[in-house]
């Protein structure tokens, strides 16, 4: 359940999905005040996110992974509209490099092969001043421990986690938050306190947030970026460090 696009769509066309789609783009457009005369690149399932930057962005685009599908987007209104969504293999986008200004990843990191295969390919799209976002079920949160939503399927990470993945990919992390405090039910009734969940959690128990949103920076040097072998062992030493409990960090 919730790996695959209609899925997706249909817990963003419920009650529950409003609200969420609601706080996330929030915290996007905060991130994001202005996308004027930018290329915008939507990957996983991140247009309940484009929407808003529609009318404002030079172009957007929507790209979602093979083996989850895609779904027509944006609804069309008259016969004539054109969609913007594509299919694709996340190991192999089909954008020009040093293309895009801004690109979003949402429901598009299910596990490690695809953080190495979406992290090399957004650093190859991004332009010298582009920026990258990541949102991610947080491990310490309880909706990635809930099966009832998106964020309870795929992997979740810290974002201690997130900043040292991106760092082995040449980004810079540059700020993170975190969101979606309330609890993941379906009650109405929650539903409706959830802004006064979000502003108590953000103050007092930020730790505990349901989803992290990580941006970076892509970041420059003389000489070339990391091979796909180096960052995949990379994350490999990364999945095996202990932790304190003595448990592997990823696990």
């Amino acid at each position: 359940m919730y790996t695959k696009a209609i899925d997706l769509k249909e817990f963003y066309d419920t009650v529950q999905g409003r609200v969420v789609k609601r706080i996330l783009r929030q915290h996007l457009r905060a991130l994001w005040p202005s996308v004027g005369g930018l290329r915008l690149l939507g990957v996983g399932f991140a247009v309940p996110y484009l929407k808003p930057f529609l009318g404002e962005a030079e172009r957007t685009i929507a790209l979602m992974p093979s083996h989850q599908g895609a779904i027509f987007w944006p609804t069309p209104e008259t016969g004539d509209e054109k969609g913007l969504v594509s299919i694709c293999n996340e190991a192999e986008l089909p954008i020009e490099t040093n293309s895009i200004d801004r690109m979003m990843v949402v429901h598009g990191l299910q596990g490690y092969e695809s953080l190495d295969a979406i992290l090399r390919e957004s650093w190859r799209v991004l332009t010298g001043q582009g920026r990258l976002i990541l949102v991610v079920p947080n491990r310490t949160g309880i909706w990635a421990r809930v099966d009832a939503t998106p964020f309870g399927h795929g992997t979740p990470y810290s974002v201690g986690q997130i900043r040292a993945f991106l760092k082995d990919y040449l980004f810079v992390p540059e700020r993170a938050e975190r969101a979606l405090f309330f609890p993941p039910s379906a009650s109405r009734l929650l539903l409706s306190t959830a802004p006064a969940w979000e502003k108590i959690g953000a103050r007092f128990f930020n730790a505990f947030g349901g989803v992290n949103i990580v941006e970076a920076s892509k970041q420059l040097y003389a000489g070339t970026m990391v091979g796909a072998a180096t960052a995949s062992a990379a994350i490999a030493r990364r999945r095996m460090m202990p932790t304190a409990s003595g448990r592997d960090l990823l696990t």
